[in-house]
């Protein structure tokens, strides 16, 4: 799978970030309490594939429940476009409305049953693979 370098943030400005993911995005549509509040669609990449580039002195998490989820917000603005996935704590789940545009040519969204959570989750056991590095070798070092 070829990546590309997809730069993003939030409202303000005070987050940015980069993430290497595919130009195709799969997208989650998830239906549990804190996602329907706050509109959560996501896709998920390894740790070893985002890169934070500024505002972690202006980033605030919460989480309840499990505490599994890392809910990473900006203070200035309140927009999350990152977080940290219950499904996948060793990756992020990245809101593709926060990327800079250019770099998507698509967005497949898949619905995601939060609300049966742990019933979803057997359903899907290839949603913790989406945050594991790729075993064959990835160019993330080439200019896009």
């Amino acid at each position: 799978m070829d990546l590309v370098k997809h730069t993003g943030g939030c409202h303000c400005g005070a987050v940015r970030f980069e993430v290497w993911g595919s130009p195709d995005l799969h997208v989650f549509h998830c239906n549990c309490s804190i996602c329907t509040k706050k509109q959560n669609h996501h896709f998920i990449v390894p740790k070893n594939q985002f890169t934070l580039l500024q505002g972690l002195d202006n980033l605030t998490t919460y989480t309840f429940n499990t505490h599994a989820a890392k809910h990473t917000f900006c203070k200035t603005c309140g927009v999350q476009s990152f977080y940290t996935p219950r499904s996948n704590p060793d990756g992020y789940g990245v809101a593709p409305h926060c990327l800079d545009p250019g770099t998507v040519c698509s967005v497949t969204v898949e619905k995601f049953c939060g609300e049966k959570w742990e019933e979803s989750m057997q359903a899907h056991k290839s949603i913790r693979d989406m945050s594991k590095p790729a075993s064959d070798t990835q160019n993330n070092s080439s200019d896009v």
